[in-house]
């Protein structure tokens, strides 16, 4: 909750000293969808630790998926009063990597000596619904609180090969949970909208079975009217997902990062 009071506070002084530019379009559209793109570039960290024969035993790696992928990202919002809203969205990553191995890796009684072949893959899906309340609403700026649910998926697999010897894994989890957030709205002319909006989850609020952690994000949008129902808009989005699965023998972390700019069109109604 930190996180979104501290935004709404930023946000207040700037309403307080923004000058009086004319209220957008958008204060006057019942429904906004934005259909769009994000080129992501993401990478990560894990870490591992158990215990072995009275020894704690600790392992951290980073990583990335060698390159950026485009990747379908959707969001709108849904005006039922003059401060009240909904606004959801959705975004989607899938991503695989090729590799060799430069080192011997043995699995249960598999043995995969270095220069096997080897593919990671991972899949990422994150949607929210939330309602958002605009705690300051004048001519140039919107400020709102938002509070709601978020929907979270995240699939992983592991195949490698050396000659006959084959080794496949694969885990995947998805859960719920409440999510607290804050966006500022600039309306700096009739056809131009500024968006800021800054999202936090906390997996321990929701049913994410063994695992912990958070996810946070944050992101900007500068969008433009071509006419009172269709337009264009440019931006950047960026996610954190800080994720430690529990198990009897130890425990696993994931820090994944995906960041990138956005482009995409509006539709209003």
């Amino acid at each position: 909750m930190r996180y979104a009071l501290s935004f709404a506070v930023a946000a207040g002084l700037a309403s307080m000293i923004a000058s009086p530019f004319a209220r957008a379009a958008e204060n006057d559209d019942r429904f906004t969808l934005r259909l769009g793109a994000m080129d992501v570039d993401a990478s990560g960290e894990i870490t591992a630790n158990t215990v072995f024969e009275g020894e704690d035993l600790q392992f951290s790696q980073d990583f990335d998926f060698g390159g950026k992928e485009v990747v379908p990202r959707i969001d709108g919002t849904f005006r039922f009063g003059d401060r009240s809203r909904l606004v959801f969205d959705y975004f989607k990553y899938d991503k695989d990597r090729d590799a060799t191995l430069n080192e011997d890796l043995s699995f249960d009684d598999v043995t995969l000596p270095a220069g096997s072949f080897a593919r990671a893959q991972t899949q990422f899906q994150l949607a929210s619904l939330m309602y958002d309340y605009s705690i300051v609403d004048s001519d140039a700026v919107s400020v709102g609180l938002q509070i709601g649910a978020e929907w979270a998926k995240l699939e992983g697999s592991l195949h490698a090969e050396a000659g006959e010897d084959v080794y496949d894994a694969s885990s995947s989890e998805d859960g719920f949970a409440p999510v607290v957030g804050a966006r500022v709205t600039f309306t700096p002319g009739d056809k131009w909208l500024v968006n800021l909006q800054g999202q936090y989850l906390d997996a321990d609020w929701g049913d994410f079975g063994d695992y912990e952690g958070s996810i946070s994000r944050a992101n900007a949008l500068v969008e433009y009217r071509l006419t009172k129902n269709f337009g264009i808009f440019a931006g950047y989005d960026w996610f954190k997902l800080d994720a430690t699965k529990n198990g009897s023998d130890g425990a696993l972390g994931l820090d994944q990062r995906f960041k990138g700019p956005i482009a995409g069109v509006t539709l209003a109604f």
